[in-house]
Order: C-alpha cells, then structure tokens, then sequence
C-alpha cells in the first residue's frame, strides 16, 4: 500500500508542468473552472489525487491500538531502553523549573525524536505532493499542526510508544528511498503524456446513466 501511496505522490509530481499550465490559464480568477480542468486532467492520466492517503487510513488503527496498548502493557512495566528506565511511562532527560500547558514540566527524547522525523516525513511528502499542495495550500499548514500536536501528546505518555512510532518513521524513510531509486518519474510522466491522448473509458453506470 505504502508503494502504491508513493506510485501516485509520483504520478501527481510528473503531471507539475500541467498543472502549472492550468494555473496560469484560470489563475485565481476563475476557481471552479481550474479545479473542473485539474479533475479532468487526472481522469485522463488515471491519477487518483487520493491515492497517497491509503496508508494513513491503514495506520491509523493500528496507531490507536498502540496507544491503548503501552501505557497498560504489564510486560513493559520497569523495562528499560537505553535512556529510558520505564517503557510504559514517559522518558524524562530534563526536568523543567516550570510547567508548560498540556506539555508538563520535563522533556522526552523519545518523543523529540519522533517528532522531528514527523517533521520530516511531513516535509518529504509536502515535496512530493506538489500538485494536491498548490490546490489545497491550507493543508499543507494542517499536516505539520499534527506533528506538533503529538509533541504535546505523547510528551507525557509511555515511551515506548513514542519509540514505536520513532522507528516506522524511520522505516517509512527507507522504504521512500528505495522506491524513489526504483521508479522512473520520466517514464511514468510519458505513461501520463500517452494516457491523456486516448479517449476516456467511461463505466457501465455512466453509460446506462447517459
């Protein structure tokens, strides 16, 4: 799922110059003619803008879980990991002479870790999905809000969740490196190029509808 969700971030990247062109010919003028013309231009290339949201709605689940599971694991209770002494509670490595709200007063490595490779992982995708960025600009600002809300979250929570999610961020990075090395974004952008010049197949309901 995590290759198809980077296959059509890369399909969305190859279909740029396009994109930029139907920008420039509708502006901010006339937003509902460029948003027509940018769904047009997907349906004739075979893009689905939703398709990198996929692996979220998968981990989505499973991260909920994980937040139930580590606070009330009991074979976590005094296991200790490197500079964390308790996986099931917070790792402090500095206490604060203040108390910040909805932060508390002391400082997670583990969950500072994670959310600088949130960060990153936000910025990469951010980069990737330049195309979904430029129609909706918004999210872009949405999408790190989220890294910083889960500083605050999980500031106070079990480390070993803010360990878990660490490392498949971490993982996540190298399964993009490795697709980024394995896909040719030239050839998939002729693929598109050769797509739109055929005539849109329509469906059997469009077709009983017409």
């Amino acid at each position: 799922f995590t290759y198809k969700s980077y296959h059509s971030q890369a399909k969305m990247k190859a279909l740029k110059p396009e994109i930029d062109e139907i920008n420039a010919k509708f502006g901010t003028d006339k937003p509902m003619e460029k948003q027509q013309a940018t769904m047009n231009l997907y349906k004739k290339a075979g893009v689905n803008p939703l398709g990198g949201c996929l692996p979220m709605l998968f981990q989505f689940p499973v991260l909920v879980a994980m937040f139930l599971f580590f606070p009330t694991s009991i074979e976590l209770r005094q296991q200790s990991f490197l500079w964390a002494h308790d996986l099931s509670t917070y790792d402090s490595i500095l206490t604060l002479p203040f108390t910040i709200p909805m932060y508390g007063n002391h400082v997670s490595l583990f969950c500072l870790l994670m959310t600088v490779a949130n960060i990153l992982y936000v910025k990469y995708n951010n980069e990737m999905n330049t195309a979904g960025s430029q129609q909706m600009p918004g999210m872009k600002t949405v999408m790190y809000m989220m890294p910083v809300m889960f500083l605050f979250i999980f500031n106070s929570y079990a480390a070993g969740l803010s360990l878990y999610y660490f490392l498949s961020l971490i993982l996540s990075f190298v399964q993009m490196y490795i697709f980024k090395i394995s896909i040719d974004e030239k050839a998939i952008h002729e693929k598109l190029k050769a797509k739109q010049k055929m005539p849109v197949k329509k469906s059997k309901f469009q077709e009983r509808l017409e």
